[in-house]
């Protein structure tokens, strides 16, 4: 999932929605039961600093949002 998760955020260059990465790692209706762990490894690598979430295109806490959120590279600014 992390590299899903890398791979989608490096290619585009800029944000990414978690559901374009489930889509990549699990085919058909199974996409939906990805985004449970998809969020948790997003979250994990926000903690360590490898990864940005961003809500309302700003940085948000990786242990306190809600809602619609997308992934970003540190660095990248979220709208590429």
């Amino acid at each position: 999932m992390e590299q899903a998760i890398l791979a989608a955020a490096e290619s585009a260059g800029r944000t990414v929605a978690p559901e374009d990465v489930a889509r990549s790692v699990a085919k058909g209706p199974e996409w939906q039961a990805a985004l449970p762990v998809l969020r948790r490894v997003a979250q994990r690598m926000a903690r360590e600093g490898r990864l940005v979430i961003y809500r309302k295109g700003k940085p948000v806490d990786p242990d306190d949002f809600r809602g619609v959120y997308r992934l970003g590279l540190p660095g990248i600014p979220p709208e590429g």
